[in-house]
């Protein structure tokens, strides 16, 4: 299944929350999630499994969400939706992406390793976890990032 941009005019915001409300304990709701898409170089790819959302300015772009739904964890899908956006952000004139990621998330440090990324920061307690708080490392890579990755 290849990702589908998003369209905010005619695609329905709610498949987005249902699949943040999987992916996350404290999910985004459908009024956040519309004020994101609707700010400047801002855009998702989406499957019925997986969304990315993202954004492009200035050169530089970030990925805002990435949510893969557990049943389709470990195919390839979380590479073909940072993949989509990556080459959209491109389009859009970016060169680098950045994103941040738990330091105790195992797997997605594998997926973005396997992608270029490289640790260029920490943010002390950036997420809620057990204790509390947990820390995120800021990633970057240069774009285009590596091919590859359909999903299964």
């Amino acid at each position: 299944m290849t990702p589908i941009l998003f369209d905010p005019a005619k695609d329905d915001v709610g498949t987005l929350v249902a699949l943040h409300q999987q992916c996350f304990p404290d999910p985004w709701n459908a009024a956040g999630l519309a004020v994101l898409l609707a700010g400047q170089g801002v855009f998702a790819f989406f499957t019925a499994h997986g969304f990315v959302l993202a954004r492009a300015t200035g050169g530089e772009a970030e990925i805002l969400t990435l949510a893969v739904a557990l049943e389709a964890r470990g195919r390839g899908l979380g590479r073909a939706l940072l993949q989509s956006a990556a080459r959209q952000a491109a389009l859009l004139g970016a060169q680098s992406i950045f994103l941040e990621v738990g330091t105790d998330n195992p797997a997605a440090l594998a997926l973005y390793a396997g992608l270029g990324f490289a640790r260029v920061g920490q943010r002390k307690g950036y997420y809620g976890g057990p204790d509390g708080t947990s820390d995120a490392w800021v990633l970057k890579a240069g774009l285009p990032l590596p091919p590859g990755g359909k999903f299964a």
